[in-house]
């Protein structure tokens, strides 16, 4: 069952797991280029945040279309779940981002 409910938990870990993947696949191509693999792990936890936010919510235009249809067709729950959707998106890549410094040592910029 597609429900707002699980679509949130699935949004939040998408978001969580892309910051999490991209990181660490990232980190073995810093060996492979000799690299330091943790200043590699900072530096993509910065980049990535952006992608996996866009990437968890399924792109970014559907995301338009919604709220265009919302807004312009007074439907205010549909952009409600958008802006939720968003939220949960967020909450996702920073909870990565933070395990990420945790394990890099890194500073909370």
């Amino acid at each position: 069952m597609d429900t707002f409910e699980n679509k949130i938990i699935l949004i939040f870990f998408t978001a969580l797991g892309i910051m999490l993947g991209a990181v660490m696949i990232g980190s073995v191509a810093a060996l492979l280029v000799k690299e330091p693999p943790m200043a590699v792990m900072l530096k993509l936890a910065r980049d990535m945040k952006i992608w996996a936010i866009a990437a968890a919510i399924g792109g970014t235009f559907s995301t338009f279309e919604v709220f265009e249809s919302g807004l312009f067709n007074g439907e205010v729950r549909a952009v409600v779940k958008q802006v939720l959707y968003i939220i949960s998106a967020l909450a996702g890549t920073q909870a990565g981002y933070y395990l990420i410094l945790a394990v890099c040592g890194g500073s909370y910029d």
